[in-house]
């Protein structure tokens, strides 16, 4: 008891040492029921002491050190070190970058593949653009550039961009739609990691109204002739006159789109650029020639529209006809025929013969033989679309030009319009331009009885007509048969040994400064019976013994064509 009232006396001292001079009952209730046996692993019967001031001293010293250290750190972190630092955050930084959609291939009408990426060949996360390696495909496909990045890797072009035909005219939906990626780098480019935010479309798959075959084999043919014979160049097309198609369509020379679109071979890249004879440039569209005689069936659609001549009137294709002169009478107009013994012809024979006094003299007159007159004459090739575009869906295509009084007075200063200049344009001379394509839309539209068709190179495009109300469907009959004899008996008769029949039209032109080249054109359609497709040749500048060239090439393709793809002859 004695030991219990001590402690007592302890704890009550320690209270009055903290200002408590009061011990509560419970506490000596509750330690007394535990003073027989102390837990002290539960510090039962031990008494709380305050720390002493040396051990607080202590701690507080180490928690001062500790702030100094961390104080010193951030000094030398945001301070000292700050544009070391700055330097490695900029390095050390999140970019957003493309994810490069795949751009779409192109197929020929029975899924031939004309353009492709080959991932295998290039380390590029694009891949390479590859074309097929046959010939004729370049001013038709074109080629592309690739993404480009700036001097700090970062990319200012983000897609492959079409340069030229199909791959130009159909970009937006061959591309797709690029994805993007965030990206971490560290200080030495090296990618951290990355998170994909968008993620790419690719580019739509596009199919052509091309047989690659025909292509292949229009080129190589054309190519054959044009070089042995000695023109500058050629162009062909072939379309589906019932519908647009263009099933070939080709020109020499050409370039070669993996050429272009890698951009590695400049001797030859420069070698296309500073070549006289353009190949980059896609002639069948883009090219304007002189036509000669095969505008002369629009001429005679006219003149029987007209009632200058009839299916019976005759008219002597005697060598020239003499025009006075005015100016110089002692000099008069002389205009010559192409062959000076064609004779008495009719406008059937005229067409088949390919006779230029007919046709002048229907045009613009000769003593009682009445003409057209120029101004019939322009509305004659207008109408058959020879000086319009042909609304195809390829860029670049170039309209043709006919020549008139009011042309005239512009282009040479005012001077009057004379009729040698009625004449010569209505054997497409003077300044009469087409082009190919152009031809091909108008000797459709004559197999078809006055059916234009707009022209379309992407596959179930669809179908563009505009028919020509002011011309009788009985003169198209006239026309024909003209165009029938033409392929048997007249200037295309080499067509003859075809195992189809057709109709035909040639033409040659007189180009240069002093008309020492010609131009020589060959139109044919076929079957006759039930025209499907027109084709058009044309070798150009070349010399004056090189007039057969075009007969031969369409002669050679036709007959290939027979052989090997007999459903475009029936």
């Amino acid at each position: 008891m004695k030991k219990v009232i001590n402690e007592i006396q302890k704890a009550t001292s320690t209270k009055r040492r903290y200002k408590n001079p009061m011990i509560e009952p419970d506490e000596i209730f509750l330690d007394s029921q535990n003073l027989p046996q102390f837990d002290t692993q539960q510090f039962e019967g031990q008494m709380e002491r305050p720390l002493e001031r040396k051990a607080l001293f202590s701690v507080g010293v180490a928690f001062l050190v500790i702030a100094i250290i961390f104080a010193s750190k951030l000094w030398f972190l945001q301070v000292k070190n700050t544009a070391s630092y700055k330097h490695l955050a900029e390095n050390n930084s999140l970019s957003s970058e493309p994810i490069f959609a795949s751009r779409g291939n192109i197929y020929d009408r029975n899924n031939v593949p004309l353009a492709w990426n080959d991932t295998r060949t290039d380390d590029a996360p694009w891949g390479q653009r590859s074309y097929i390696s046959s010939p004729g495909f370049s001013n038709l496909l074109g080629y592309i550039g690739y993404p480009q990045r700036d001097k700090s890797g970062n990319y200012w072009q983000t897609e492959m961009t079409g340069k030229d035909g199909v791959e130009k005219a159909f970009n937006t939906e061959l591309n797709g739609s690029n994805g993007s990626t965030i990206v971490e780098r560290d200080i030495t480019g090296k990618v951290q990691g990355g998170t994909i935010v968008d993620e790419p479309v690719a580019g739509k798959n596009l199919t052509l109204t091309i047989d690659s075959r025909l292509q292949t084999k229009m080129q190589q043919v054309l190519a054959d002739y044009v070089n042995r014979a000695g023109f500058r160049s050629g162009s062909a097309v072939m379309m589906d006159v019932r519908n647009g198609d263009v099933i070939a369509m080709t020109n020499v020379p050409e370039y070669d789109s993996n050429v272009m679109a890698s951009g590695t071979n400049s001797a030859k890249i420069h070698e296309y650029l500073n070549d006289s004879r353009t190949p980059l440039l896609n002639r069948a569209i883009s090219g304007l020639f002189t036509p000669g005689s095969i505008v002369k069936p629009y001429i005679a659609l006219e003149a029987l529209k007209e009632g200058v001549v009839t299916p019976n009137t005759l008219i002597c294709s005697c060598g020239s006809i003499t025009v006075p002169n005015p100016y110089d009478p002692a000099h008069p107009g002389v205009f010559r025929d192409y062959n000076p013994n064609n004779g008495i012809v009719d406008i059937r024979k005229a067409i088949a013969i390919s006779s230029n006094i007919f046709f002048m003299e229907v045009s613009g007159g000769y003593h009682a033989q009445k003409g057209i007159g120029i101004d019939n004459l322009d509305i004659a090739l207008q109408r058959f679309g020879l000086t319009s575009k042909t609304g195809i869906d390829l860029g670049g295509e170039q309209s043709g030009n006919i020549p008139s009084p009011a042309w005239k007075a512009q282009k040479f200063a005012g001077e009057s319009w004379r009729i040698g200049d009625t004449y010569n344009t209505a054997i497409g001379q003077y300044s009469v331009v087409v082009t190919p394509l152009e031809m091909a839309r108008s000797v459709a539209a004559v197999s078809r009885n006055g059916v234009l068709v707009t022209p379309h190179v992407l596959k179930d495009a669809p179908i563009v007509e505009t028919k020509i109300t002011d011309v009788p469907q009985d003169e198209y009959q006239v026309v024909h048969e003209g165009m029938r004899m033409g392929a048997t008996i007249g200037t295309g008769k080499i067509l003859a040994g075809l195992p189809f029949t057709a109709g035909s039209k040639t033409g040659t032109a007189q180009v240069g400064s002093n008309a020492q080249y010609v131009n020589a054109w060959m139109n044919a359609f076929f079957p006759y019976e039930d025209p499907h497709y027109v084709l058009v040749i044309l070798t150009e500048r070349g010399p004056q013994n090189g007039l057969g060239a075009s007969q031969h090439v369409a002669y050679d393709f036709l007959s290939w064509v027979a052989q090997n793809a007999p459903e475009y002859t029936k």
